[in-house]
């Protein structure tokens, strides 16, 4: 007799979802109100916000803001209707797709709708039976769910190691060395929980050297628009940008927007236009986004002010914690994690703390994605901050950081907080 498929679902919820009841509403799914900025509403108390991927504070610039409700009200959010290979196509997803492609200096781009989506279809696009994929340890959920469309063999490198990142290409080589296929090189030029970038000058030098033959796909969702001179992200930070055959980038964090984007050679973006499931069955991006993404590339690319307030702002956060005493990693982007020593009690009653009793508002990262007895603080700093959140933020850190040595911290529950209940 067949089980009710629903079963397992109630009896194992998942390595998150076993916390549910208990974390509800305020470690999990926490309601952030207000207007987006540096100071919001958290559960009726303004907190100082660490956690919004506004790199460049754009997400309320009065420019934006006009230019996102002009566009509504002239086009609505439904136009244009259907798929744009079918009747979702304009003239303003053209101008945006040219627009980045001259920004990001490829011959051309295509626009996805949302970056998760886009990345796990363009891997499946990109990729065939005898294809290789070797990939980064740390890469992304979404780079992870769009290899597991992939059917044909993939190799994984220990974050960052270039020794393993030759192993894995030794490998790689042989395979399609016999079964004619190619070899796709992924990773990312921020990785977004550490901060530090790909190592993607290492990794091009590889295939200057003759060493292998490869093609090089670089999400750079954290670094598009916050590294590089004019924006353009890790690779032109490192120098190497013209060496990435496969460009991503997204609008939800430097653009606060919806949105994403490939870059790379025109017969590339051509088959992706024929062949990328996810936008081919899918309804185009509506009109306000597409307009909205018009004036935030302007903006980013006439208006460098934004880049360098995020930079005086991440750089005085990141010399302050350092001069503090606190590990910050090997983050070289604006992504700033503070590393502490504790259990994961000891971590959901640090979050409550500086919540409730120091008005700061940051994400908390344990284990798994860090090592156990490991609590990470994520700190995202935006142009929108000003530096007397950054020695407020630091103060506050000081006084945890004494509370957690002395073992204040300490507990077999987490925080008692009421949650929210709607599951």
């Amino acid at each position: 007799m067949a089980h009710d498929i629903f079963d397992k679902l109630r009896e194992n919820k998942g390595p998150i979802g076993k916390w549910a009841k208990s974390v509800h509403g305020y470690f999990t799914f926490p309601k952030l109100e207000g207007e987006i900025g540096r100071k919001m509403t958290f559960r009726g108390k303004e907190c100082l916000v660490w956690s919004v991927n506004n790199y460049l504070g754009l997400a309320n610039h009065p420019e934006v803001r006009k230019a996102d409700a002009d566009a509504a009200a002239e086009w609505g959010l439904a136009y244009p209707m259907g798929a744009r290979m079918m009747t979702g196509q304009t003239q303003y997803h053209e101008k945006l797709e040219a627009e980045l492609s001259d920004f990001m200096r490829k011959e051309d781009t295509i626009l996805l709708n949302f970056g998760y989506q886009g990345m796990v279809s363009a891997i499946d696009c990109l990729v065939g039976r005898n294809d290789v994929i070797v990939y980064d340890s740390e890469s992304h959920a979404c780079i992870i769910d769009g290899m597991r469309l992939h059917a044909g063999k993939r190799f994984v490198f220990q974050h960052n190691d270039m020794e393993n990142f030759e192993k894995q290409m030794e490998r790689a080589t042989r395979i399609v060395e016999q079964n004619g296929g190619g070899i796709l090189v992924i990773t990312e030029g921020v990785f977004g929980m550490a901060g530090d970038q790909g190592l993607l000058k290492e990794i091009v030098e590889y295939r200057k050297s003759g060493r292998f033959n490869f093609r090089l796909f670089v999400d750079d969702a954290h670094g598009f628009g916050t590294l590089g001179k004019t924006g353009m992200g890790a690779g032109e930070e490192q120098g190497v940008h013209d060496e990435i055959d496969v460009y991503f980038g997204t609008f939800a964090k430097s653009m606060a927007s919806i949105g994403a984007f490939i870059s790379a050679e025109e017969d590339v973006i051509d088959f992706m236009r024929y062949n990328m499931r996810s936008q081919m069955f899918a309804k185009s991006l509506p009109m306000p986004l597409v307009i909205g993404a018009l004036k935030r590339l302007e903006m980013l690319r006439t208006q460098p002010e934004h880049k360098e307030n995020l930079w005086k702002v991440a750089t005085a956060l990141q010399t302050g914690l350092k001069a503090a005493g606190f590990n910050i990693g090997k983050t070289n982007s604006a992504v700033t994690p503070v590393f502490l020593n504790g259990t994961i009690p000891e971590a959901t009653n640090i979050t409550f703390d500086l919540r409730e009793n120091y008005g700061i508002f940051c994400s908390i990262v344990v284990y798994p994605v860090v090592p156990k007895d490991v609590v990470m603080l994520r700190l995202i700093p935006t142009a929108a901050h000003i530096l007397e959140d950054v020695d407020y933020t630091i103060e506050a850190f000081k006084k945890v950081k004494v509370k957690l040595e002395a073992g204040e911290y300490k507990s077999e529950k987490t925080a008692d907080v009421e949650v929210d209940k709607r599951m």
